[in-house]
């Protein structure tokens, strides 16, 4: 199974509503699970993400930010 990282932050609008948006799909077609990780956690997670939470990683790499971009993650699964 796939695994997906959801990088967030604590109170940000924005990641809460990807993380909604991504939960039933894990368990769609193609299900993956969701590790969430909060970047204020690691500074060095803070400057690499900070501004551009919620950001949705893939192993082969970023597959959105700010909002869940539903095709590009079909691309991802595609291996696109």
């Amino acid at each position: 199974m796939e695994r997906l990282t959801l990088y967030t932050r604590l109170g940000c609008g924005l990641c809460e509503a990807m993380e909604e948006e991504l939960r039933p799909l894990a368990s769609g077609p193609q299900p993956f699970q969701i590790d969430e990780i909060d970047v204020d956690s690691d500074p060095e997670l803070r400057q690499r993400y900070g501004h551009w939470v919620p950001v949705l990683m893939g192993e082969r790499g970023e597959i959105c930010h700010y909002f869940l971009d539903p095709d590009a993650l079909e691309r991802y699964f595609a291996g696109g």
